[in-house]
């Protein structure tokens, strides 16, 4: 391996799975940490399209294929890296980050991704990724920086070379796919000089300045006001809603039982949420402990589910944009007359009648 190679290999655990210890606050050894799949399986999906033996590479942590399916499941951290670093040790390709983040499709990681790409152009999906990307378990910032002659995305924070390489390139290719090909970047700037800096242009479409004093990408100032293909400002407020709860939820840092079961149901609604077993894995404790812990504080998980969901319809209800059937929809429930009894029971009337009414309290 080359001392980039070996680096990546070093440092791809600290720098990818950055969020776990939020998740497995219990555990003090990296190797016996655990997190949600998420990452990992974006990773191994993007490597099997670069032609990996991603099946070979998980069997080393003891992992099948079929274990990152499953998104209540927990991995080990360590997993990640032994992924990352077994690809890096093959050599098939330079900027090993920057051709893995290439064919990562839109939609990989959901909610960052959608409420991208739903803005009106290219500023409003950079204003976004720099609000949102604490929804990634990812140690690194982003952060805009306007300028009288172009605009700049910083990337920040624990940022090795894999990752400066995976960030960049997965905003000019997404964003230059979302444009329709019409997006036009001036430079991408990495701290660190990349194994094959010809590579990198040709996959990139433009310029890369390395070694320099920042990681990023700069925009020339008309690429700003470019339009983004789906846009849908009706859909983009209900992500928005989704995602300050779970910014909410994510961001406590000394939270009862009751607020991070919250915090993943509310993560979970449109999917369908998991059973108590699952929210267990999810928050890395045994079942029994989970049920414990709820008695003692005196609430049941599905009065938890029943909370969270009520609090969403009302906030939902707001839209006039959205039909009480996609609402539905969102909240996990799989047929419309379900999602009307349920409301029903909250509030002794149906969504409809309950929006008409609060269209008349604020007509007042």
């Amino acid at each position: 391996m080359s001392d980039v190679e070996h680096h990546v290999a070093d440092t791809t655990f600290d720098a990818m799975t950055g969020g776990a210890d939020r998740l497995t606050t219990r555990a003090t050894d990296a190797s016996l940490a655990t997190e949600p799949p998420e990452t990992l399986r974006v990773m191994a999906d993007a490597l099997e399209r670069l032609g990996f033996d991603v099946a070979a590479m998980l069997a080393r942590s003891g992992l099948q294929r079929s274990d990152l399916d499953d998104p209540d499941a927990l991995v080990p951290c360590i997993a990640l890296q032994q992924l990352l670093g077994a690809a890096c040790a093959e050599r098939r390709r330079p900027n090993l980050g920057a051709h893995v983040a290439s064919v990562v499709p839109i939609g990989a990681f959901p909610l960052l991704d959608y409420l991208v790409i739903t803005t009106d152009t290219v500023a409003g999906a950079l204003e976004q990724l720099e609000r949102y990307f604490s929804l990634v378990a990812a140690p690194c910032t982003l952060k805009v920086v306007p300028g009288e002659k172009a605009t700049r995305l910083l990337v920040t924070g624990v940022v090795n070379p894999f990752l400066a390489q995976f960030q960049t390139s997965m905003v000019v290719h997404h964003l230059r796919e979302e444009t329709n090909g019409a997006l036009r970047v001036s430079h991408v700037s990495l701290v660190e000089q990349p194994e094959d800096p010809r590579d990198l242009e040709r996959l990139l479409g433009c310029a890369v300045r390395a070694p320099a004093a920042w990681n990023g990408v700069e925009f020339p100032l008309d690429a700003m006001p470019i339009p983004l293909r789906r846009r849908d400002p009706a859909l983009r407020r209900v992500l928005e809603g989704h995602a300050a709860s779970v910014v909410r939820a994510t961001s406590r840092s000394h939270e009862s039982i009751v607020d991070a079961i919250r915090g993943v149901v509310v993560t979970r609604l449109a999917h369908g949420v998991p059973d108590v077993d699952g929210i267990a894995r999810q928050l890395s404790m045994a079942p029994r402990t989970l049920q414990r812990r709820l008695a003692a504080e005196g609430v049941s998980y599905q009065r938890i589910v029943d909370d969270v969901r009520r609090e969403a319809a009302n906030r939902l209800l707001a839209d006039p944009s959205l039909a009480v059937n996609q609402i539905g929809y969102l909240l996990g429930f799989s047929e419309p007359s379900a999602f009307h009894r349920a409301f029903k029971r909250w509030h002794d009337a149906t969504p409809q009648e309950y929006r008409q009414r609060q269209d008349r309290a604020t007509a007042r």
